[in-house]
């Protein structure tokens, strides 16, 4: 009789791990939703304030702002500035760095914080734009209106993602958002500089008055008498009817300009009949011009 072979287990079978120890991990680098909208967002705002910073850097008019309108209003007005750089410029820094914060980030949820704390910064400093433009201008801009949205659901993802601690930073960046526009307030308000303040009425009025009359104010962007020329009219210096004279720094030739009206030093006002030669104050141009000086 045929004897029966036993059955073995086969050595080393496969174990059916238990499923409630699996974990499923998400690949380091791999992107999200979120991270995509994130960029694509990003990328709006860089392309945007791009093309104002170029609009700002060679004083152009951006695509549909009539001269006059509401756009060209806000963009012409001392609030398009900080420090001398364009404001748009400032918000091109922004967007790079929340390009590079969201592309550094992508697929890890524990990242974020630092976000949070830049497009706090900057939603604050575009609400408080925004609201200037409609209470003090009384004028509004479609790119900046369009930033500004950009800027808040840039803010509103970033939140999403819920990074450790995310209340808690959100309380901190909102802390330091107020600081911010604290600072742009008191800069705004001549605080530091009497050039970015509020305009003197009289000192606007004195220069609208020497450019309608065709008065002519000469000058090169080097001279630091022309620098303290400006100085005087503070808020107003951007109205003056200013000629450069200097077509490649100092000792090249004259501008067109300024060769045909035979400048030989710097500063040079021409009134009328009048030729006016070194720093001026307010009151002596009045005078030469025939202008109603309050003292």
């Amino acid at each position: 009789m045929a004897k029966s072979t036993p059955r073995h287990k086969p050595v080393g079978s496969a174990r059916v791990p238990n499923s409630s120890k699996t974990q499923i991990s998400l690949a380091s680098g791999s992107m999200t939703a979120l991270d995509l909208l994130l960029l694509i967002l990003a990328g709006a705002g860089i392309a945007l304030t791009t093309y104002l910073t170029y609009t700002a850097s060679f004083e152009v008019h951006p695509a549909f702002c009539r001269e006059g309108s509401g756009c060209d209003i806000v963009q012409s007005s001392r609030w398009a500035t900080f420090l001398g750089i364009p404001m748009a410029l400032w918000g091109l820094f922004t967007y790079l760095l929340i390009a590079g914060l969201a592309w550094s980030g992508r697929g890890q949820f524990k990242s974020g914080t630092t976000l949070i704390f830049v497009s706090m910064s900057g939603f604050a400093v575009s609400a408080y734009l925004t609201v200037v433009s409609v209470v003090e201008i009384e004028a509004t801009c479609p790119y900046c209106l369009t930033s500004f949205a950009i800027m808040t659901t840039i803010l509103g993802i970033g939140l999403a993602r819920r990074p450790p601690n995310w209340l808690k930073s959100l309380k901190e960046a909102a802390v330091i958002g107020l600081l911010i526009v604290g600072v742009l307030h008191l800069h705004y308000g001549g605080w530091f500089d009497a050039a970015a303040g509020p305009e003197d009425p009289q000192l606007q009025a004195l220069v609208t008055h020497l450019d309608h009359t065709g008065a002519k104010f000469y000058g090169a962007y080097w001279c630091p008498s022309c620098q303290e020329q400006k100085a005087m009219f503070f808020a107003s210096a951007d109205r003056l009817p200013y000629v450069e004279c200097s077509s490649g720094g100092r000792g090249s030739a004259l501008t067109t300009a300024c060769f045909k009206a035979d400048i030989k030093t710097y500063p040079t006002w021409i009134i009328g009949e009048r030729r006016l030669t070194g720093i001026q104050t307010p009151q002596e141009l009045a005078r030469a011009s025939g202008f109603n000086w309050q003292e």
